[in-house]
């Protein structure tokens, strides 16, 4: 399995910007996947962006252009840059890191940091 421990986060107004990191540690070698989902009150985990093992990236529409996913190999962290932060991007923002099972994936989970955005 893998851990996953996030920092950053926190409250901030809209227009500003933040930074999330996540380092993973464990079974690194077998993560096909590892990206960063949030959740809102009352809504359901959503995609934010993710790095595929082939190195492709996938934004969600609502964040493109403002977040950008970046890894350092070497450190085994996978951060996200947030900018131009609007009230709606407020979420538990978790760290996930997909290991392939057969047909499907294991997802795993940071504890998840808190970004607040207030107008």
């Amino acid at each position: 399995q893998v851990q996953l421990v996030e920092s950053g986060g926190g409250l901030v107004q809209a227009g500003g910007s933040l930074r999330l990191s996540c380092a993973a540690s464990g079974s690194i070698s077998s993560i096909s996947a590892m990206g960063w989902y949030r959740q809102a009150p009352g809504e359901q985990r959503e995609l934010v962006a993710i790095f595929t093992r082939g190195g492709s990236t996938t934004y969600a529409g609502t964040v493109k252009g403002r977040f950008t996913i970046s890894r350092d190999n070497a450190k085994n962290t996978v951060s996200l840059q947030m900018n131009s932060l609007k009230p709606e991007d407020t979420a538990v923002y978790f760290c996930n890191a997909r290991i392939p099972s057969g047909n499907s994936y294991i997802n795993n989970w940071g504890q998840g940091t808190q970004v607040t955005v207030s107008s």
